[in-house]
């Protein structure tokens, strides 16, 4: 059997924590941020956790299961 091979893709925008949890960043922070409010860029700042109903695909792209 050969090796499992990563996601690209996946590997540049997933990181896992110490605990197992899936980290991503924040979308839409990227362009068109003239019409976004300070408000709504601040809280696209930063990462957030993976929901878990999604963490089985990405734990897949990342050879993790």
């Amino acid at each position: 059997m050969p090796k499992m091979k990563t996601n690209s893709s996946a590997k540049k925008r997933f990181k896992v924590t110490g605990s197992g949890k899936i980290k991503r960043a924040h979308a839409y922070k990227r362009h068109i941020l003239t019409k976004k409010t300070t408000k709504q860029k601040r809280n696209l700042t930063g990462t957030t956790i993976v929901k878990k109903c999604d963490e089985g695909n990405i734990k897949a792209l990342l050879c993790m299961n």
